[in-house]
């Protein structure tokens, strides 16, 4: 496969659908934690505001500069991160970095939407905008628990 059909394949059009609808855009009033990344590659950044009730996400904010898989990725989180532990980010968030940099298997339901994400893997200079989204809502569990 050419370099050029390889980033057709990358930019397919659910994940242009995603990139187009990614929930919970808007930034939390009062949240417990928020927390900014960026990708040293790209410049993309994500913010993430979020509030933690009985162990888990009870509201979730996010404020997405990030490029088309970015942006994907952002809207799989945003799609199923409410009601979640932090334990199962940080497993989301180890699978989908072993599906791209180890060809290992999709992460677990609910975060198995991340699936489309799998012709990334070529492209190692995508990875850093892909985990942000996680990464930032982990950072911002790390606060939480931190100040606790």
């Amino acid at each position: 496969m050419t370099r050029e059909t390889d980033l057709i394949k990358l930019y397919s059009q659910k994940i242009l659908e995603l990139a187009a609808d990614i929930p919970h855009l808007e930034r939390l009033d009062a949240p417990d934690a928020s927390a900014k990344k960026r990708s040293p590659m790209c410049g993309s950044t994500v913010t993430v505001d979020l509030k933690l009730e009985d162990g888990k996400i009870s509201a979730f904010g996010q404020d997405v500069k990030a490029c088309a898989l970015g942006q994907a990725s952002a809207a799989v989180l945003g799609h199923v991160v409410v009601g979640r532990s932090p334990a199962e980010l940080q497993v989301a968030r180890d699978q989908l970095k072993a599906m791209l940099r180890e060809d290992g298997p999709v992460p677990d339901a609910p975060f198995d939407g991340y699936e489309v994400l799998i012709p990334a893997r070529e492209f190692q200079n995508r990875h850093a905008s892909i985990l942000l989204a996680l990464d930032a809502s982990l950072e911002a569990l790390a606060q939480i628990h931190a100040n606790v």
